[in-house]
């Protein structure tokens, strides 16, 4: 009997080893994924309240952009890696807050640059009196020469899109609302210069630009993101921080506009050949331009209520008319989600009362908090039309199914139905 059980157990040994599976004991199968591209970081980080705190927080925001798009980042302060070869084994390098200040650093870089290298640089990275100290990089690889005039305070600026074709610009909209910063002019006119392609600049809305009337810009041709064709590079002319200088406190974010935030990640990946083909949306909403918003199941538009504007008032379906009630604007906040603005006052937004998650929680216009019950998350459709979906509950804007005007819009759980489907056209 004990031998019958020992060639049993023996047996059933085998017959387990058999079947196991596959993939049990294959140390492969659980690599961790090779990052797509490497990309290091210089900055000084020494002058300026402004600029320094727009390192800190570039230091503390790209290696979670790193860990969520699979590119590794370092940062330093030792610019002499430019000289001896130590970026050779990163596919991006970044500029933060300066430039390289020796001729061996100037040199290096110059080299990384014409083998293939990747560049993005930011705000203070082009800044010069004296262009002609290091001519290629700020006549030739940037253009823009001298320094000229800058905005003050700093503010946000309306940015208009100028080239859609390009991997780092091809996911923006038309038009967009950036962070805050000061902005920079210079004596070169990009315009004239054919190897620069200017893929964003200062949107006539913008003006004036500036809080000081004395440094504010009020007509003009200003670029704000550009690449030159020669090279793989893209200049960002934004990355100073608003601040109280007394308390050294931060008072804005370079990452505060989720488009903005797009053009860096989309760039990055161009630049570190991880994104060189992306397929462009067809027309992405513009953060500028006011919509009606018509529903997909009866065709009333989204509705304020006797075009009040106060708090409370209710969001309803009604006739499309074009007027001001009728009219929204999708502000960027953060992750792909927006507040939807009313044009007779941009302030108020539609919002779920009661910050309810419950289904046919009503909606209203109620003063902008940035709440996540004042939040939708765009969701655009096969047909064109778009679902928008709450930050808070997960729950798509929707209208009952009625086709009466005068019903008040609901949130429901998402079921890609017509109720849910809304059409966005421009209004003037």
């Amino acid at each position: 009997m004990r031998r019958l059980a020992a060639r049993l157990l023996t047996l059933l040994a085998v017959l387990l080893g058999l079947t196991a599976p596959a993939h049990v004991g294959n140390p492969a199968s659980a690599a961790p994924q090779a990052p797509a591209f490497k990309v290091i970081a210089f900055y000084n980080g020494t002058w300026d309240a402004a600029h320094i705190d727009f390192v800190k927080e570039a230091n503390a925001w790209f290696p979670q952009a790193a860990a969520q798009n699979n590119f590794t980042y370092t940062a330093t302060t030792d610019w002499n890696l430019l000289a001896n070869g130590g970026v050779d084994a990163y596919q991006v390098v970044l500029f933060l807050d300066d430039a390289p200040q020796t001729a061996a650093q100037r040199a290096g870089f110059e080299r990384y640059m014409r083998a293939g290298g990747g560049w993005l640089g930011f705000h203070v990275s082009a800044f010069t009196t004296n262009a002609g100290a290091w001519p290629w990089y700020y006549n030739t690889f940037l253009g823009s020469g001298n320094f000229r005039s800058n905005t003050w305070g700093p503010t946000t600026a309306v940015l208009r899109t100028e080239d859609r074709t390009h991997p780092s610009t091809a996911a923006l909209p038309t038009t967009f609302t950036s962070a805050v910063s000061e902005w920079y002019s210079w004596s070169n006119d990009l315009r004239n210069r054919s190897d620069i392609k200017i893929l964003a600049s200062v949107d006539p809305s913008s003006f004036p630009l500036g809080t000081d009337p004395n440094q504010s810009w009020y007509s003009g041709y200003y670029p704000i993101l550009w690449t030159n064709t020669q090279y793989r590079m893209l200049y960002a002319n934004f990355g100073h921080n608003a601040m109280n200088y007394e308390t050294n406190t931060r008072l804005s974010s370079t990452f505060a506009s989720a488009t903005q935030n797009r053009f860096l990640i989309d760039g990055l990946k161009w630049l570190g050949g991880a994104g060189d083909d992306p397929t462009p949306p067809t027309d992405p909403i513009s953060e500028t331009a006011w919509y009606s918003v018509a529903g997909g199941a009866d065709g009333a538009c989204v509705d304020a209520r006797a075009a009040a504007t106060a708090n409370g008032t209710p969001i309803q379906q009604y006739t499309c008319n074009g007027t001001p009630a009728q009219q929204f604007q999708f502000r960027a906040t953060d992750s792909g989600y927006s507040r939807i603005a009313i044009r007779g006052n941009p302030q108020q937004v539609i919002d779920v009362t009661g910050v309810s998650t419950a289904d046919n929680a009503p909606l209203q216009l109620w003063s902008y908090s940035a709440g996540g019950n004042q939040q939708w998350r765009p969701v655009r459709e096969a047909s064109g039309s778009y679902h928008f979906i709450a930050r808070h509950s997960g729950k798509c804007l929707s209208s009952t199914g009625s086709s009466a005007n005068g019903v008040q819009l609901v949130q429901r759980p998402c079921d890609n139905s017509a109720a849910q489907s809304f059409r966005l056209d421009a209004q003037p």
